[in-house]
């Protein structure tokens, strides 16, 4: 959050296999704002027999133009995934090549390295 007290967010999108970054994108930066809204959309070519082995990251980010950009939460899709973010992903999968929007809860991004 910056000095007045707004942020300047953007997405992080990782497509992971084990673990391992193996593609990545990420939104435009919306400046000085707290409600944020990303209309975009972003496309992974996974292999059918690749699809039950990996994730996807989505990460929000504050940018910082001086010294280190902080994350501010994130969620993760996949079949390694509980409650919401398995039936979102159920439904993508369920849903080839079709756009699938649900709103998740962000989660503390430092959670999954604390384990």
């Amino acid at each position: 959050m910056d000095v007045g007290g707004l942020s300047d967010p953007y997405v992080k999108i990782a497509l992971l296999q084990n673990g391992k970054r193996l593609k990545k994108k990420k939104t435009s930066i919306k400046k000085c704002t707290l409600n944020p809204y990303f209309n975009e959309s972003f496309t992974f070519e996974v292999p059918f027999e690749q699809i039950q082995k990996v994730s996807l990251s989505i990460t929000v980010v504050d940018y910082d133009r001086i010294g280190t950009s902080d994350p501010i939460g994130k969620v993760v899709l996949g079949c390694t995934a509980s409650g919401t973010e398995l039936r979102h992903w159920s439904d993508m999968l369920a849903s080839p090549r079709r756009p699938i929007a649900q709103w998740h809860t962000l989660k503390d991004p430092d959670d999954e390295e604390k384990k």
